[in-house]
């Protein structure tokens, strides 16, 4: 039974890493596509992943912690042979870090829906990482050229036509965030590790990485230490100004609960806020099969209505026809 498992095991890995290849770092990031292909055919690495914990086998996440130890390699063999003789400095790593992708590009795929709210806002993000998706108001925008906002960095989104383009950046009176393990913008190693997790091609998207990482050294947004699914949040919620339209959201953070602690998150976040904002990979949440997405994109979700298809890293913004009566 123990060897059955041990191979359901390997496949799904391997499973993993293909999807990875094909959905997300296809036409994004060559060289990630070509070692996670690589990964999903290679026992020996395969054995190593299987040495970790299962949520800690992600591609992402071994892409990023090789990276951060021994640089940007482009040959698989070359990439092979470093890894399987620093498995032990690697494993730790791993296990120390998460993929905390903190991505402010997600800003621009967030504005629109956050400017058809009431006004003024009191934001709180799940899954925070260092808080650069907390300042929204603090970078400007540019919408199929049009641009919106004075600060920086400028985030472009390519949007379809039926999206509501804001005419304002919208006013944010109050915000925090919940994280398992909050990042600081300005320490060096908390950026360094930051910076690894965006992939060695999108040299774009590193810099506007930087630029809010600078704004978020300064603003130094509230970022409190604790789980989802405790009392933290009810409690950080308790604290939002009671004039102010409180939202709750996150991207890319349900992923990593079980099915039963999303449909427990769910169940209970309505409750605690005026508007709750999800913006997941396809079949994380139960939502309708039409609101599906394609080419690896989100759905984005406004109390537990589909809204908008997304890209994950915030370059476009398709929203969708209005679902029912």
């Amino acid at each position: 039974m123990g060897s059955e498992t041990a191979m359901d095991d390997r496949a799904a890995t391997a499973a993993r890493y293909r999807r990875f290849a094909a959905d997300e770092a296809r036409g994004r990031s060559p060289l990630y596509e070509r070692l996670s292909d690589f990964v999903a055919n290679d026992a020996e690495i395969l054995d190593f992943l299987l040495t970790l914990p299962e949520p800690k086998r992600q591609p992402n996440l071994l892409l990023a912690a090789f990276r951060h130890l021994f640089g940007v390699q482009e040959d698989a063999q070359i990439f092979r042979a470093t890894l399987l003789a620093e498995t032990g400095p690697l494993r730790a790593l791993m296990l120390a870090r998460a993929t905390q992708t903190n991505e402010p590009g997600r800003c621009a795929t967030l504005l629109p829906l956050l400017a058809t709210l009431p006004q003024p806002l009191a934001l709180l993000e799940v899954g925070a990482s260092a808080g650069l998706c907390l300042l929204p108001d603090f970078y400007s925008y540019d919408f199929n050229g049009t641009r919106l906002g004075t600060g920086g960095p400028l985030l472009p989104c390519a949007v379809n036509a039926a999206t509501p383009i804001p005419t304002e950046v919208p006013q944010v009176v109050w915000r925090a965030g919940l994280d398992l393990n909050p990042l600081d913008a300005a320490d060096p190693e908390d950026r360094a590790w930051l910076e690894c997790l965006v992939w060695p091609e999108q040299t774009a998207r590193r810099d506007r990485l930087r630029a809010a990482l600078d704004i978020a050294a300064v603003q130094r947004p509230r970022v409190v230490q604790g789980d989802l699914l405790s009392e933290a949040l009810p409690r950080l919620a308790a604290e939002a100004p009671r004039d102010a339209t409180l939202v709750i959201f996150h991207t890319a953070v349900l992923a990593y609960l079980p099915p039963a602690g999303r449909a427990a998150f769910a169940a209970t976040v309505k409750d605690l806020c005026h508007h709750w904002i999800s913006n997941e990979a396809p079949g994380v949440m139960p939502w309708p099969v039409a609101a599906g997405a394609e080419g690896g994109q989100f759905v984005m979700a406004i109390d537990g209505a589909p809204c908008a298809r997304t890209d994950p890293h915030g370059a476009r913004l398709d929203w969708l026809p209005r679902q029912g009566p």
